[in-house]
Parts: structure tokens; sequence; C-alpha cells
């Protein structure tokens, strides 16, 4: 008597974790607190330009030297740019993935109309949109100068400056960083209840954090375009 074969087998516990709602939302909010790192290194960074062209180009010089000699030239960098598309591709899969699932749970239209969530909270996916669009222009703008007329390869803090003298530049950017902390502030409590963090005790808490990590990231990064047009860096 020939003995069964089984044909089912179970899916891995990464792929169980994956197809979950719980799985994914964790999936985002461990990438979206590595965006969030990078971003507050970022802005620290960005306000090196109230120093002055050496110590803002000196820097950016720094940037492609960091990890030499054990790593080669840019290297480093290289790294952080795989790790920060990984995280960004991740988070924004994630994000289609589970309102797509919340749009199929509930096809038919609520009878009763339920409480308005905040602003910051309904604007969440559109921000997320305008958020990714930026940094596709971001990169075009100051990393491959592709779309900043008077770039000058080599002098980063030329370029900055270049980028916030035309109305366009300081339109897209201000318009960006009010998306960033409108999502900051809503996705830094979400991500600290999804890892466990949170609960009735520690919410006015991690709101209040939320809230000032938010207003600091939008004040630090909108200083710089306010300081070029005002005239205070030129």
């Amino acid at each position: 008597m020939a003995l069964a074969t089984r044909t089912d087998r179970r899916p891995s516990t990464p792929r169980t974790l994956w197809d979950s709602s719980v799985g994914k939302k964790s999936v985002m909010a461990v990438s979206g607190l590595i965006m969030l790192g990078y971003l507050v290194v970022h802005m620290l960074g960005n306000l090196k330009i109230f120093f002055g062209p050496e110590e803002f180009n000196g820097y950016a010089h720094w940037l492609r030297t960091l990890g030499e000699p054990f790593l080669h030239h840019e290297w480093a960098l290289w790294i952080v740019r795989v790790v920060l598309v990984a995280a960004v591709v991740a988070h924004a899969v994630c994000a289609y993935q589970l309102s797509r699932r919340d749009i199929k749970a509930r096809p038919v239209r609520y009878a009763h109309k339920r409480r308005r969530a905040g602003y910051a909270t309904r604007t969440m996916r559109w921000g997320g949109v305008i958020l990714g669009l930026f940094i596709v222009w971001h990169l075009l703008d100051l990393t491959t100068l592709t779309v900043n007329e008077r770039a000058w390869a080599g002098h980063p803090y030329e370029n900055v400056l270049a980028t916030f003298s035309t109305w366009y530049g300081n339109t897209i950017y201000l318009v960006a960083m009010t998306a960033l902390g409108l999502h900051v502030r809503h996705g830094f409590w979400s991500a600290a209840q999804t890892l466990g963090q949170g609960s009735a005790r520690l919410d006015r808490t991690l709101k209040f954090l939320a809230n000032a990590l938010a207003l600091v990231l939008f004040a630090g990064f909108v200083s710089v375009p306010v300081a070029v047009m005002t005239g205070m860096v030129n």
C-alpha cells in the first residue's frame, strides 16, 4: 500500500507575517522609523548651510568619503541609499496593500458617518504620494542636477542657492515639507502603537513627541529656503 504524500505545504513564518495586516503594519513602522532617522540626520546636515559655503561643501565632500579607507569612495553613501530605497519601497507597498485590503473589507458605504479623523490621518495617503513625487524631483534637482538650470557640479552650496532662488523650487519644497510634517506627526504615533510602545498612559506623551518631532523637522527643513529667500544665506 502506497504511502500518501502531502501536497500542502505550510507557508513560512516570514510569508505568514507578510500576508497579515499586523505584519504589514510592522514593516511600515520599521521602514518609517528608518526613514525618520535619516530625515533627522539629513536636516542637521542641511543646517550647516548657515555656516557658509566652505562648511557646507566640506560636509557634502565628507559624505562621499565616509568610511574611507576601509570602504571605497562613496560606498557608505550608496549603502545608505540602498537601505533608504528598500525602506521607501517596503513602506509604499505595504501602505498600498493595506489600503486595498481596507477597501475590500467594507465595499458598502457606512449607513452612518463615522467620526471624522484628524486632518493628518485623512491626508496620509495623498501625503505619501506627494512625498514620493518630491523625492524624484529632489534627486533630479540636487543629486543629478538634471532640472537645476543653474547647477554647478561639485558646488552643493551654490546649487542649493540656485534651487531656492526660483519660485517653483521654493513652492515644491514648501508643499513637500508641509506634507512631511503631517506624515511624521501621524506616522510616528502609529508606528509606536504598532510596535507595542503605546498604551492609555503613554498616548498623550507619544502624541506630544509626534507633534514636537514633526514641528522640528518642518522648521529645520523650511529654514533653508526661507533663509535664501530673505537673503540670510547668499
